[in-house]
């Protein structure tokens, strides 16, 4: 019987993109693959595209479904969901929906041998755990946040804390931290609401549930971080990336799900407007599928392109679109030649990344965009905003040296000047050299026999030679009822 994977993400498409492209890479391998998420009508616009339920596609050697948790109290209106209510929503209905679909899939023939879930949805690995299904999780972060999270759950006095928030935070394979260059949940103002608690119950599933971490990042770029957390835990701790998607020239970050059914042409306008610009001349900007910086440093970012005098490709999103100054929104109507800026709602990212003519890239600091710039070979400018991004923005600049951190709240003169920093300043040959370095490193951790390649091959090893005793056992018994007694070592 081939093993049967089952991912199980939360619905936000920063989550969904990288443990899709997770299932696409063990689906290849010849595995059987199932993704699933609660797929709220309330997800509004944030999730892209996503295949319709029952949806299923050979990937190499193996398939790849979609099959969604049922949600009997999703009303279907379409209203959008904020982020906490999405959460609380689906920590709410997930579990029980789950344990029902694992019975489901065994009564359809397909029993699930194996679980894959990414953060925010850390039930997903109880109620595996609790049926008997050996489970995993992916860390859609760097291995280095999860360093940080670990240590700051077993060792909390070693954090700021509210009343002396100027402790510094020496980690074992990580530079010294300050209150404001850590994570937002291990700071004592978020730590105890209900997306701190969630991580809390994640991250302390590493003791519990799983036995392997894999980690969307390669060896090579944290090698200090993942040698130091390996001392410090006894689950397989597996760096797998970047995911990207196929040939890293489709993706787009937070952002890359694939087209919205009438984006294509928006797609091709996008890729037809890079080629007509010089080579490595645009600044590409873009901040995520969450992220919403306001009216004032919106349009203080407007007139920092502006300012800049080069050509600019600025993704914003319809909800957004207002917030920028309606001079720049016509000049980009009305642009043509060199100097012209464009404002799309919706790019193919990874794509735009690898374009030659993409100088430099302003972004949110997420972590899928990080990959995809690191995997592109491009100089960032960092403008970190929630969660994980400003420990990503100070490993970026101190430590992969790739580029910059604009100050907060941004004005268009910090902006140009970051800009000029890294494509045309004394600092801008070694930042793009050191860029082209990740990309080069990257690009053979991925490779046949590479760091993450060999990763990811122990890893279906693993899942081939992993059981889940209960259904298994169930389906066995199931066919000895049909079809008389059964030696189990068969099925």
């Amino acid at each position: 019987m081939e093993p049967h994977v089952l991912l199980v993400s939360f619905p936000m498409q920063g989550h969904v993109n990288p443990l899709l492209r997770l299932g696409r890479r063990l689906a290849a391998t010849g595995l059987l693959v199932t993704f699933t998420t609660v797929r709220l009508a309330a997800a509004g616009g944030r999730l892209r595209d996503v295949p319709e339920d029952g949806a299923c596609a050979d990937v190499g050697l193996g398939r790849l479904r979609f099959e969604y948790l049922r949600d009997d109290d999703d009303d279907g209106d379409g209203d959008e969901l904020s982020p906490n209510d999405m959460l609380s929503h689906v920590t709410a209905v997930g579990p029980s929906a789950l344990a029902e679909f694992i019975d489901g899939q065994a009564d359809a023939g397909r029993p699930v041998t194996y679980v894959v879930n990414n953060i925010f949805v850390p039930w997903a690995l109880d109620v595996a755990a609790g049926m008997g299904i050996p489970c995993a999780m992916l860390w859609i972060q760097p291995c280095s946040v999860l360093s940080i999270y670990y240590h700051f759950y077993e060792s909390p006095e070693a954090f700021p804390t509210a009343a002396d928030p100027d402790v510094p935070v020496e980690l074992p394979g990580l530079p010294v931290m300050a209150m404001d260059e850590l994570p937002f949940m291990v700071r004592p103002e978020y730590a105890q609401c209900l997306w701190g608690d969630t991580l809390r119950a994640q991250v302390g599933a590493i003791k519990r549930t799983v036995s392997w971490v894999l980690v969307n990042s390669f060896y090579e770029l944290e090698r200090s971080a993942v040698d130091a957390l390996r001392v410090h835990t006894t689950v397989k701790l597996a760096p797998i990336g970047p995911l990207l998607e196929h040939g890293h020239d489709n993706g787009g970050g937070d952002d890359d799900a694939p087209a919205p059914a009438l984006g294509a042409e928006d797609n091709d306008r996008c890729v037809a407007w890079l080629d007509a610009q010089p080579p490595r001349s645009v600044v590409y900007v873009a901040f995520g599928s969450l992220v919403n910086i306001g009216r004032d440093e919106t349009a203080a970012v407007a007139e920092g392109l502006v300012a800049t005098g080069r050509p600019f490709l600025w993704v914003v999103r319809d909800d957004s679109r207002d917030l920028v100054p309606e001079a720049v929104l016509a000049a980009c109507r009305g642009a043509g030649g060199d100097k012209a800026g464009k404002i799309t709602a919706w790019c193919p990212q990874g794509r735009v990344l690898a374009h030659g003519a993409v100088g430099c890239f302003v972004t949110h600091c997420g972590w899928n965009s990080i990959m995809e710039a690191l995997a592109a070979g491009v100089p960032v400018v960092g403008y970190p905003w929630w969660s994980d991004q400003f420990a990503n923005a100070k490993f970026l600049v101190e430590d992969y040296k790739v580029g910059v951190r604009l100050p907060a709240p941004v004005t268009g003169g910090e902006l140009r000047a970051c800009v000029d920093r890294v494509m045309s300043g004394p600092e801008a040959a070694v930042i793009r050299k050191r860029a082209m370095h990740w990309k080069h490193e990257a690009a053979a951790a991925v490779a046949d026999g590479g760091s993450s390649d060999r990763s990811l091959q122990d890893f279906v090893d693993h899942v081939r030679r992993s059981k889940a005793p209960k259904e298994l056992a169930r389906l066995a018994q199931d066919i000895q009822i049909k079809n008389g007694p059964v030696n189990p070592v068969l099925v």
